[in-house]
């Protein structure tokens, strides 16, 4: 984050039990640049408990077959990280016992990308650069088609209504909530709207599980995730170079919309692990972070060669 980017605290637009929040944004409306929810520590980090896997199957209100899907994700990306600890530890015994020189370790470097990586990652960190401006047509048209994917049935409010506050946005204008979050986030929202239609209902209207009082609000939920995604992957950089973003320039390759799509699914995985830590809103960056290293996990499992391939895509419905 840039120095100029600093913080400054708002009221959040929701009430709790009669008790109004606070929460930090940033002042910088760039591009993707800082989290926007989840950052008070007002009211205390709730103990969390762990569950087992009947505790979680017999939870009345979950839907089996969903949960099912993210348990097996969690367990095949622990196993994978168990096997590949394993070699490890046995090449780094070979290692000691023949001498050092087989025992130096070979640094991860990331492959040369072909002409087609290099061209989507460009367009993709294009996109990255684009902040929300509430002024411009193409923007709120954007805004007003979310609204009509979101609520179809619906009447469409102006652009400042407290109905905008029903599809999780934290005031009266959706646009103050994109500070830092990028025109991107828009995008992808619209894109699990239109290509998931269930799965984005679904979490929008929070249907599955036992919900908490206290929940995520969901628009605003979604740009944390772009934002989470992005910082994950090293898409900011000029070349990713962590092993997550490596590997994803190999699914990009073949999936031009591979961020939108790996984004449907960390939507779902975020929530999934909300419904399984039986999480409030000031658990939501614990969640976050929690689901971040789940798709880290999956994105680092060999045989991953497009995003249909990662155990979690198994959560998305039509």
């Amino acid at each position: 984050m840039s120095p100029s980017a600093t913080l400054r605290r708002r009221l959040h637009h929701g009430d709790v039990d009669g008790r109004r929040r606070e929460h930090y944004d940033s002042s910088d409306s760039g591009s993707l640049a800082e989290p926007l929810l989840g950052n008070d520590r007002e009211y205390g980090d709730r103990n969390r408990e762990q569950y087992s896997l009947d505790e979680l199957l017999d939870d009345p209100g979950k839907k089996v077959n969903l949960h099912w899907s993210f348990i097996f994700s969690q367990l095949l990306a622990q196993w994978a990280q168990w096997l590949a600890n394993i070699v490890l530890g046995s090449r780094s015994l070979f290692g000691r016992l023949v001498g050092p020189a087989f025992s130096s370790q070979t640094p991860f470097l990331a492959p040369a990308l072909t002409s087609l990586q290099e061209e989507r990652l460009r367009h993709l960190q294009s996109r990255l650069k684009v902040p929300f401006d509430g002024s411009r047509l193409e923007h709120q048209d954007a805004l007003k088609q979310l609204w009509r994917l979101a609520f179809p049935n619906r009447e469409l409010p102006p652009l400042k209504s407290e109905l905008w506050k029903e599809m999780g946005w934290q005031g009266t204008d959706p646009s103050t909530d994109f500070r830092g979050g990028g025109y991107i986030s828009l995008e992808n929202l619209i894109y699990f709207a239109e290509k998931y239609p269930g799965s984005f209902q679904c979490l929008l209207h929070k249907k599955d599980g036992q919900r908490a009082e206290w929940e995520y609000p969901f628009a605003v939920a979604g740009i944390n995730i772009s934002f989470m995604l992005a910082q994950m992957l090293d898409l900011q950089s000029g070349k990713p170079t962590s092993k997550a973003g490596v590997h994803f320039l190999e699914l990009l390759a073949q999936d031009e919309m591979a961020f939108d799509n790996l984004y449907c699914i960390a939507f779902l995985m975020m929530d999934a692990q909300w419904l399984a830590k039986r999480a409030s809103y000031m658990e939501f960056n614990d969640v976050l972070k929690s689901t971040r290293a789940q798709l880290e996990r999956e994105l680092e499992l060999e045989d991953i060669c497009s995003v249909k391939d990662l155990p979690a895509y198994n959560l998305l419905r039509r």
